[in-house]
């Protein structure tokens, strides 16, 4: 395990078009990127994933790709990119490069062929199929099955020219690539060599767990209230997934040097993980499993739920356990993906948000796996207040709204009160560098509105505050890289009932560490059968330590002793 070196690394996410845009054209940019590397480096973060920066019509925001080896000339060129990776290798971090490739642009030259006709060599490059037996296409229920798009609507659409539907999990303009075909993955394992040549660091796989599909094309079950069957079954984890990973772990990784490859994996179980994660396997390093992101969530997806600590512990005990003998763990609150951490499981009002933010950094960092910060978490940004639909930009909001307003009936107001506090435009606002316009993201116009707290929240007034949740966020990524505990100790959950407390511990060898974060606005103390009175007190988030471990609203606390 000692080449393993992301065991202790701190992962830190570009969402590039929001990050920082250098020509004034209101979309972030690679030259963007290069005028905030010394942000990152003395962060002190290890490695930087960029979201996508390929050519792309960005009907999904770059997640639906026409070019895989060139770049998107929005945010630059390859010139300007091969600067950049320099950049950030001279200042001792990596790269790691966005991979999607369970789907491509409807605008990919391969899909212009595919699509062309149903003799072309590249028809069954993606999933083409007739209408159902005996049904005229184009007429309700003609689809080849019952599958619903992630992003609303069906997840078939009809091609006019060939009398064909072709699948696409996501948008309509987000053709699923068919993993069957040889000429498919040797295609994307070319191009994932073209990349590694060039010098980069690893890949982070886009739903890469959806590339097998099971055959034939089963119906899936129908979801109540819903027009469409959930086909989730028929893609999930497929049948031949183990085999793609480690078909392309021998043709792109075998013999370079350690690259770290991060598989995003919706609906994986720890079991399942264990075997992706397996480094004796040779598929992928770690995986991005939901479900402590799902923890809030009920059975409808309309209705807000309220965190309930201990199922939130409870999934991050199951994922720790079972992943401390084999594999690894991902850590994350945040991403392009997902609301703000501070405004859904923290408390974002002025006078808990540095607190809270600082706790839910401790808390995350603090178990066993490789962190990862989003860009803005460690500046504790926030959810963005929309008003109305007209506020959202995202392609995903947009559907489901449209969708859920229309065919099931449901109110505006009910929809756009889940969307304000779980779209992923929250992610997506733009980064808010200072007190100038925009927040100093553009001097032009931002292609997504700025949150307007950020003359209150933004890094330049985080990095004069020796108190703000950008010099805690350091301190917590300085601890992982000195503290071996941090890296490689065991984990025991502590108080695993406790609805206000989360509490475990890490040990290796002789020391042990204690952890606690209140994830409540009262004072509540933590009672623990352990005797811990003369440990170390190594960080806590508040300017005194408790007293008697008595938490104040929103700390956290992190205390070290050496054991006989």
């Amino acid at each position: 395990m000692t080449d393993l070196w992301w065991k202790s690394a701190v992962v830190y996410q570009i969402y590039p078009r929001s990050f920082a845009d250098a020509d004034g054209d209101g979309m972030g940019d690679l030259r963007g990127i290069i005028a905030h590397l010394d942000h990152l480096a003395e962060l002190g973060v290890d490695v930087i994933w960029l979201s996508p920066i390929y050519p792309s019509p960005q009907d999904d925001n770059g997640y639906d790709i026409s070019d895989y080896q060139d770049i998107e000339p929005v945010f630059g060129t390859l010139e300007i990119f091969d600067e950049l990776l320099a950049g950030v290798h001279a200042r001792g971090m990596k790269l790691v490069m966005d991979l999607v490739v369970n789907h491509s642009s409807d605008e990919h030259p391969w899909f212009v062929e595919s699509r062309s006709s149903k003799d072309n060599p590249k028809r069954d490059w993606y999933w083409w199929q007739p209408a159902r037996e005996g049904l005229e296409p184009g007429t309700p229920g003609a689809e080849p099955t019952n599958w619903g798009s992630v992003f609303g609507g069906s997840a078939w659409e009809l091609d006019e020219k060939t009398g064909e539907y072709y699948l696409h999990l996501f948008s309509k303009k987000q053709p699923d690539l068919n993993w069957e075909n040889p000429e498919v993955r040797e295609a994307v394992y070319a191009m994932m060599n073209w990349w590694l040549d060039r010098g980069i660091d690893g890949f982070r796989m886009d739903v890469i767990n959806m590339i097998s599909k099971v055959l034939p094309l089963p119906d899936g079950r129908v979801v109540a209230g819903s027009s469409y069957g959930d086909g989730s079954a028929g893609f999930i984890n497929g049948p031949r997934l183990h085999e793609f990973l480690q078909e392309m772990h021998a043709k792109v990784f075998a013999g370079r040097d350690a690259k770290l490859t991060v598989g995003e994996m919706p609906g994986v179980t720890v079991d399942e993980a264990i075997l992706f994660t397996d480094p004796a396997r040779h598929e992928v390093d770690m995986v991005f499993q939901f479900d402590h992101v799902w923890a809030d969530r009920g059975a409808d997806p309309w209705l807000l739920m309220p965190l309930q600590l201990t199922n939130l512990k409870a999934i991050f005990n199951r994922w720790q356990a079972g992943l401390a003998e084999v594999g690894w763990n991902s850590l994350y609150w945040n991403n392009h993906d997902q609301p703000r951490a501070v405004s859904r499981y923290g408390d974002d009002s002025p006078d808990h948000r540095v607190a809270s933010a600082k706790m839910l950094g401790t808390v995350l960092h603090l178990h066993r796996g490789t962190p990862y910060v989003y860009q803005g978490e460690e500046l504790g940004m926030t959810n963005f207040p929309f008003r109305t639909i007209d506020d959202f930009r995202d392609i995903e909001a947009l559907g489901q709204y449209a969708q859920a307003t229309g065919q099931e009936g449901r109110s505006p107001e009910e929809v756009l009160t889940v969307l304000r506090a779980r779209g992923r435009d929250n992610a997506r606002t733009p980064m808010q560098w200072d007190t100038s316009e925009h927040a100093g993201f553009t001097t032009g116009t931002p292609w997504l509105a700025v949150n307007p707290n950020y003359p209150e929240i933004n890094a330049e007034a985080a990095r004069a505050d020796p108190d703000s949740v950008f010099h805690y966020y350091r301190k917590l990524i300085e601890l992982r890289h000195t503290e071996p505990t941090v890296v490689d100790g065991d984990f025991t959950m502590v108080l695993p009932n406790h609805e206000q407390l989360y509490a475990f511990t890490r040990r290796l060898g002789d020391t042990e560490l204690l952890v606690i974060g209140n994830f409540s606005g009262s004072a509540v103390k933590a009672e623990l059968d352990d005797d811990w009175s003369g440990a170390e007190l190594l960080l806590t988030n508040l300017a005194t330590a408790p007293q008697d471990l008595t938490l104040e609203p929103w700390q956290a606390v992190i205390y070290r002793r050496v054991t006989q």
